[in-house]
């Protein structure tokens, strides 16, 4: 993929106008470098992770449901029954933290776009000193890139503190609900070892299962921050390729007008053909040799030797 990125970034010097094309493509070569290898790589990571998780869930799902079994509550005067509620539960509890988790962190895919976008930035104005670093005397621009550098770098600042804050808050919901999940999955099951129906054991057999469960369910929760990553970068490689395309769409919208064609008595001559109302040739028309011999060379007829 990084190969026909840079194949079409390439192309028709299209490196030089994405800037005027799309607003948000800029410092490309910080989104080919980077954002595409997040972009390909971690779907794999994710996708074996969700894979682990669900195979989980099937193996410890028949478990919770068989020792589990069916709790009968009075509701009003009325026996209620509900069949395998720890499952019940623990899909209740999975789906309540996972929604937690997305309102926590909501901003955190916009904070790491502009935090990858702001050291894209920094870097390139810590290359600018690049192009003088052969000179012994300073540039007249030195001034104006060291507080660009600077600048840039506050900016880099402001946006690592944003993405601490956002870590802080996800990370506080992933590390509360391991400590939480036991202590949900034993008062689940505090009704019916108090009714007798449930052995000290079995208790404990239901617990450690509610926890796996739990565990294997909150897959979203366990990657979120990876998620918020690879969104990120996806959403900085698509702007780019959504630049290319318009590139390319402008290009075939107005292709370049091909000049007037050079005849074989021009190129064998060095002189343009005479007028045909005159019969003279046209002052200062001469081609230089060097024009000669290229028109030579690309003439089909005299390219054959006739």
């Amino acid at each position: 993929m990084t190969r026909r990125v840079i194949a079409r970034w390439l192309e028709n010097d299209r490196y030089r106008h994405l800037g005027d094309i799309v607003q948000g493509t800029e410092n490309p070569e910080y989104r080919i470098a980077v954002d595409i290898r997040a972009a390909t790589d971690a779907p794999i990571d994710l996708s074996l992770a969700f894979v682990s998780s669900l195979l989980t869930a099937m193996t410890f799902f028949g478990v919770l449901w068989s020792v589990g079994g069916s709790l009968t509550l009075q509701i009003f005067g009325r026996s209620v029954t509900f069949p395998g509620y720890l499952v019940l539960g623990v899909i209740v509890y999975s789906g309540a933290v996972s929604m937690l988790m997305i309102l926590v962190g909501h901003r955190m895919t916009s904070v790491i776009e502009h935090m990858n976008q702001s050291e894209a930035e920094f870097r390139a104005s810590v290359d600018a000193f690049h192009l003088d670093a052969g000179s012994d005397e300073p540039g007249p621009n030195d001034d104006e890139k060291r507080s660009t550098m600077l600048l840039r770098l506050t900016v880099v600042v402001v946006w690592w503190r944003a993405l601490c804050g956002q870590l802080m808050r996800t990370t506080s919901i992933s590390h509360g609900n391991l400590l939480l999940a036991p202590v949900v999955g034993w008062l689940l099951c505090v009704p019916k070892y108090l009714s007798g129906a449930m052995t000290l054991g079995e208790v404990t057999q239901s617990a450690a299962a509610f926890v796996t469960v739990q565990g294997a369910f909150n897959w979203l929760v366990d990657n979120y921050q990876r998620l918020a990553d690879w969104r990120s970068s996806v959403h900085r490689v698509g702007s780019l390729l959504f630049a290319l395309d318009q590139l390319e769409a402008k290009e075939t919208a107005s292709p370049k007008t091909a000049g007037p064609e050079t005849s074989d008595q021009e190129i064998a001559t060095g002189q343009p053909p005479p007028d045909s109302a005159t019969g003279k040739p046209p002052p200062s028309q001469s081609w230089s040799p060097a024009r000669i011999n290229h028109a030579r060379g690309t003439s089909p007829s005299l390219a054959d030797g006739r």
